[in-house]
């Protein structure tokens, strides 16, 4: 009986090495493109005011600039504080309804089977809107992500992203924003 323990443990590391090694490779290539949607949840802490929880929507657009790194453009919308807060004097006027992001930027990547990890470095534009803020603010900002895609085929992923964004002109302000994604894109050009 204990003989056999060994040889089960034996064989079953054998099929896990088989599976790992007789998958398809993502194959990420120079040229190839992506395109996809995003949805998700986002965060935004305002300082002294509290944390805002909401939505997250967007798109992206990725070109393979080698077979390590791509170029890579996004696009979010994220109602962080559903509903009107109230107005007056004395009212803080830094907390938004939502917060729209369009940014650019260069994304490591790692192909790992049909697994694909990826770090990503962007700037862009923000604008901060609704709430107790009575215009829309516009700021510039940076953001850096991870995300985990798995290719189902040489056309198809889906994934999971989390991108953190700190907004260079009011940190303090705004010391936290970010943005959790589950993705889904088309890809061409391989």
């Amino acid at each position: 009986m204990k003989a056999a323990r060994p040889a089960r443990l034996a064989g079953a590391a054998a099929f896990a090495v088989a599976a790992l090694t007789a998958a398809r490779p993502a194959g990420a290539v120079e040229r190839e493109q992506h395109v996809g949607v995003d949805a998700g949840g986002s965060l935004l802490v305002v300082s002294n005011h509290g944390t805002d929880v909401g939505a997250a929507f967007g798109g992206h657009y990725t070109y393979g600039l080698t077979d390590a790194f791509n170029l890579v453009a996004e696009a979010a919308w994220s109602p962080v504080a559903p509903g009107e807060r109230p107005q007056g004097p004395g009212t803080p006027t830094t907390r938004p309804a939502s917060v729209a992001n369009a940014d650019v930027g260069v994304a490591y990547v790692l192909d790992v089977l049909s697994w694909v990890p990826y770090g990503a470095l962007l700037a862009g534009g923000y604008a901060l809107a609704g709430g107790t803020i009575p215009d829309v603010r516009i700021m510039p900002g940076v953001a850096a992500g991870l995300g985990l895609d798995y290719r189902f085929g040489r056309s198809w992923a889906a994934g999971a992203a989390v991108r953190w964004h700190l907004l260079v002109t009011d940190p303090a302000t705004y010391p936290t924003f970010m943005q959790l994604f589950a993705r889904v894109e088309y890809t061409w050009g391989w």
